[in-house]
């Protein structure tokens, strides 16, 4: 369902492997209700909405008796498709942005392009392969998907740092600011930011 005056949209996605319900106010005031297994994505989805000023609810039960991999894989597919769907035709909005922010003694740097284009690019190496239970590398599937199903260009270069934690955080933080701004009506802009008159 989805409320083109509000930019809003809500995604339920029911497999064998997960069970989600998910609600995405793009125009929001940093509400996050994020209920999942997986706690530090949690951690994760509360710093990118509150940073990207988004309205976020999130419900996902899923196989975590396997492991993290089905719940944040299908929230990354549950946010993209919210994303492209509360956005519309995308008219009006700014469109592109490049965003870096520091956690600490970590740089991170996100730059997104809502083309239409899906499109991912990931540059980081972390100093651990966890951070408590969770596998770091679950971070480039989550990204991944949520570039697929938003239809957006993404590039994540973490630039340095120690802390595994931080680095990761700096990322969802970078992505919220980055979604913010690249969302935002821009009232100079005609119709859909591009040349080819549709995106």
């Amino acid at each position: 369902m989805t409320d083109m005056n509000k930019r809003e949209a809500s995604i339920v996605r029911t497999t064998k492997e997960t069970d989600i319900k998910l609600n995405l106010a793009v125009d929001g005031t940093g509400d996050a209700q994020i209920e999942t297994d997986v706690p530090f994505l949690n951690h994760m989805l509360d710093a990118f909405t509150k940073h990207g000023h988004f309205n976020l609810s999130v419900n996902a039960k899923g196989d975590i008796e396997i492991d993290d991999h089905h719940t944040v894989e299908d929230i990354g597919i549950c946010l993209g498709q919210a994303l492209l769907q509360s956005l519309g035709d995308k008219a009006g909005i700014k469109r592109t942005a490049s965003v870096f922010v520091p956690m600490d003694e970590a740089l991170a740097q996100v730059i997104v392009d809502i083309s239409n284009r899906p499109h991912f690019e990931y540059r980081a190496e972390y100093p651990s392969s966890v951070v408590g239970s969770f596998a770091v590398d679950l971070v480039h599937e989550f990204l991944w998907k949520f570039a697929l199903e938003s239809r957006i260009t993404l590039h994540v270069i973490v630039h340095y740092g120690s802390n595994t934690h931080h680095m990761i955080e700096a990322v969802f933080k970078a992505l919220g600011r980055a979604l913010d701004e690249a969302t935002s009506i821009d009232p100079r802009v005609q119709g859909v930011p591009s040349t080819k008159g549709v995106l």
